[in-house]
């Protein structure tokens, strides 16, 4: 069965211009060309197409990428270590998951006394955090932290508020949270004390791992379904060449 271009790409639900670059990239096996010169597609790029576009979902473009690339190139035990490591990379955020659950609960529970307690300058709270000054001048500038200022040197200070933020924010962004979720846990807690917008932002998070499971789960059947393919293809195309006649009788 020949494809054109379009064709591939229609099956897939992609532009052709997309087809020409997975194939550039490796994704797809090198397609043979026709006398003059158009590219001729099989049910093999097909399958590599759609087995592509379902793991990219749950392993990431980059990774999909590798994994497709070692199928080709007959290196089956990459492909799997790849797939192995992905697993074991989300398994590592599952347990960091839980382990800010309960960290960033106790943290945000802590009764803040803004009258007391220690007032910290930009470079003290960054050492403290081990981070960088600037990551505590780009959340300010997001609208997460509001540091006062010294009278006279207009220098930043935080007091235990901004302190405990500081933390939150901080171990969020370790987890991989974006601005946008940290805002309202920050806003909950300042205005009520309430932990319920943490609360919430943890359980996505946890359903963005089940989400990501599920797409990788999807993605490694077509991988599996597609190895063994090419595996019996392989085996077909050896037993044709040992039984084909080596020469002519003398």
């Amino acid at each position: 069965m020949g494809l054109r271009p379009v064709d591939l790409a229609r099956r897939a639900g992609v532009s052709t211009q997309l087809v020409r670059n997975y194939e550039a990239a490796g994704i797809l096996p090198p397609a043979p060309r026709s006398d003059t010169g158009y590219r001729q597609y099989g049910p093999e790029h097909l399958s590599a197409l759609l087995t592509y576009r379902a793991l990219a979902p749950g392993f990431g473009a980059e990774t999909a990428t590798e994994i497709m690339r070692a199928v080709h190139h007959g290196d089956e035990a990459l492909a799997y270590r790849l797939v192995d490591a992905a697993h074991a990379a989300l398994h590592e955020q599952r347990l960091a998951t839980d382990a800010a659950s309960d960290a960033l609960a106790a943290l945000a529970a802590e009764q803040v006394d803004e009258h007391t307690g220690p007032s910290l300058l930009v470079g003290e709270l960054a050492h403290r955090l081990g981070i960088r000054p600037s990551a505590l001048r780009v959340w300010e500038a997001a609208g997460l932290l509001a540091p006062s200022r010294e009278p006279g040197t207009k220098y930043r200070r935080y007091g235990p508020e901004e302190i405990r933020d500081a933390r939150i924010i901080h171990m969020l962004r370790k987890g991989h949270y974006y601005f946008e979720q940290i805002r309202p846990v920050l806003d909950g807690l300042r205005r009520t004390g309430s932990t319920e917008a943490l609360r919430a932002a943890i359980a996505e998070r946890r359903a963005a791992h089940d989400r990501q499971t599920k797409a990788m789960l999807y993605g490694a059947a077509l991988l599996h379904q597609l190895i063994t393919q090419l595996v019996a293809q392989l085996v077909t195309g050896e037993q044709q060449a040992a039984s084909a006649p080596t020469g002519l009788a003398q």
